[in-house]
């Protein structure tokens, strides 16, 4: 007698497994725990096999029987049920494991075994994000050169050619791993070597992008080098001062509890004193800091030479070895970062963060007008820029 939905429901488990049948091989497996398994049998050379369908209710009785006839037209035409579910699952997985996507995750994931350093591996999830945004999903024989330019180009307009060229590095190591891995396909990017733009180091390039600043500020976090060159690289995104004046820094001129820095006029561009106010992260940074080199007269000693500070060679080799091209950050850029971001923002007047970075009117009546002003304005500015960069550092960068 034919199963119907009403007698299905009514199907109660017992102490053994027990079977009710439908017709042409197909049954229901009620098992003591109450789970009810659709099964089809039949033979094939010869021998009885058996075809898990799946279970009850999630597989209804129309979709077992639809399944049956499916199984019925693959045998009438010499084919194993069983076997041509095994090959549409190969298949499938196939697809699946030889999408870029699959293998990007794959080759990051054999990176970190490689135990590669934190900064390295934000810088890598960063690009690799981008390729899979844009074709991750596509299998990778399909992906051919023109389909990998398209991408780089998109890059090159923004004007970030070393970001394009890191890219198109980052995605042939992904093939070439991929190949070794038994995946059909071949590198696209080698036919790219002399198609990009070659980039012209821009000394003081700065990211104006939140997204891209919160995996900056990651990548810095993380970085594996000297302690004191990280927070050096934090307290300078905080501060956004002139990188000479954060590192010729003296203990001395910073007042924790009036909140203060004041930076003497021989140190400054314009020869004249300048105060920046201290947010509460800069103030947690100055406590770690100062168990390294609170015994000094810097905050930055050069490393053996107690008289001497940190090299200015030292904060802009730190961003390039954590994979930051002279064309997308440097040193001297948090400054236009805050700046830019700041005048984005709408909160603040454009006269106090021109004085926030210290820059001078060249309107000297306005000069004069300004000055002393927006004081109030700047500590707040500030602990607003340490909040942001904090909030951007919770982002995923999802630039393409």
């Amino acid at each position: 007698m034919p199963l119907s939905d009403t007698r299905i429901r009514t199907l109660k488990p017992a102490e053994k497994p027990y079977k009710v049948f439908d017709f042409e091989g197909l049954y229901l497996l009620v098992k003591p725990s109450g789970a009810r398994l659709w099964h089809l049998k039949y033979r094939f050379a010869g021998r009885e096999k058996l075809l898990a369908l799946g279970p009850y209710p999630a597989v209804g009785l129309a979709d077992a029987r639809r399944a049956r006839e499916e199984a019925k037209a693959l045998l009438a035409q010499g084919l194993d049920p069983s076997e041509a579910r095994k090959a549409k699952k190969a298949k499938t997985r196939a697809v699946t494991e030889h999408s870029f996507g699959f293998q990007a995750d794959a080759f990051l994931a054999k990176c970190r075994a490689e135990q590669k350093a934190e900064a390295t591996m934000v810088k890598a999830e960063w690009l690799l994000g981008m390729a899979k945004a844009t074709f991750g999903r596509r299998p990778m024989p399909e992906i051919d050169s023109p389909t990998v330019l398209k991408l780089l180009r998109k890059i090159e307009a923004k004007g970030n050619y070393e970001t394009a060229r890191r890219l198109r590095s980052k995605i042939g190591a992904v093939f070439r791993y991929a190949i070794a891995g038994g995946v059909p396909c071949t590198d696209p990017t080698q036919a790219l070597r002399d198609a990009l733009i070659r980039p012209t180091v821009t000394h003081r390039a700065a990211i104006v992008e939140k997204e891209a600043m919160g995996g900056l500020m990651r990548a810095i976090d993380g970085y594996d080098g000297q302690v004191t060159t990280r927070i050096g690289l934090q307290l300078l995104a905080l501060l956004a001062q002139r990188p000479g004046e954060l590192r010729q820094a003296c203990w001395v001129e910073f007042d924790p509890e009036a909140r203060t820095w004041t930076i003497p006029a021989p140190r400054m561009k314009m020869r004249k004193p300048h105060m920046v106010p201290l947010s509460p992260q800069v103030l947690v940074l100055l406590d770690d800091l100062r168990r390294f080199t609170g015994t000094s007269r810097y905050l930055f000693p050069a490393i053996g030479k107690p008289k001497g500070t940190m090299s200015e060679n030292t904060l802009n080799a730190s961003l390039r070895r954590m994979g930051f091209g002279g064309d997308e950050m440097t040193a001297h850029g948090f400054r236009a970062s805050l700046s830019t971001f700041a005048n984005e923002s709408g909160l603040w007047h454009p006269d106090a963060v021109e004085l926030a970075i210290a820059h001078t009117k060249r309107d000297v009546v306005r000069r004069a007008y300004v000055r002393g002003e927006h004081w109030d304005e700047r500590v707040r500015m500030f602990n607003w820029w340490a909040d942001f960069l904090d909030q951007a550092r919770a982002l995923t960068d999802r630039r393409d």
